[in-house]
């Protein structure tokens, strides 16, 4: 019997070795290597300290910043240990009245004309770093105000903070809120 078990162990032995501390370590060097942003949490800093991931949404409450996308976290928008899909369906009474809602805060600030999807709807994990062009543009008006700045500075902030699609054609053009927000308090010195 010690002869069957004996190179069962050996064998799982070296499988946890090369499969769970060699290759992970191998891949984890290699993605340090080619991609040292990504694979070191794509960090944002503001004067030499961090004050952000461009991965993860962070909550903007006041009116001189732009608001990201409503987040499906709970009480406490944007909490990382709390990430989750909201599991809501089309036909959920709770859902219509989240949206319902936060349209109603958009045109509480000054919003008009169509509010854009991501404006309404919280995104699948509730940590989504970033907005669609058309609902930064539907904040400018709030954001100028509050400034003191005029609409075409702030519209020209979200121009040259806009992301395209990736690779030219996978996904939306974005605009990530940390780095326009950051930007915004560069403009006003």
């Amino acid at each position: 019997m010690l002869a069957q078990i004996r190179p069962a162990l050996v064998l799982m032995a070296l499988f946890t070795l090369l499969v769970g501390l060699a290759y992970p370590l191998a891949i984890t060097g290699v993605a340090g290597l080619a991609f040292p942003g990504a694979a070191s949490g794509s960090l944002i800093e503001r004067d030499g300290k961090v004050v952000g991931s461009a991965l993860i949404g962070q909550s903007f409450a006041s009116d001189r910043y732009f608001w990201p996308r409503p987040s499906a976290t709970g009480p406490d928008p944007y909490n990382a240990d709390a990430s989750s899909g909201s599991n809501l369906g089309p036909t959920s009474a709770k859902l219509r009245d989240g949206v319902a809602a936060n349209i109603a805060k958009l045109r509480a600030s000054g919003v008009t004309g169509s509010v854009p999807a991501d404006a309404a709807m919280a995104s699948g994990s509730g940590l989504d770093p970033d907005i669609s062009p058309e609902f930064a543009h539907a904040q400018s008006a709030r954001i100028a105000a509050a400034r003191g700045l005029s609409e075409k500075d702030v519209s020209d902030l979200i121009t040259n903070a806009q992301e395209g699609r990736l690779m030219g054609f996978i996904g939306e053009p974005r605009v990530n809120v940390l780095k326009l927000n950051l930007a915004l308090d560069k403009l006003q010195g």
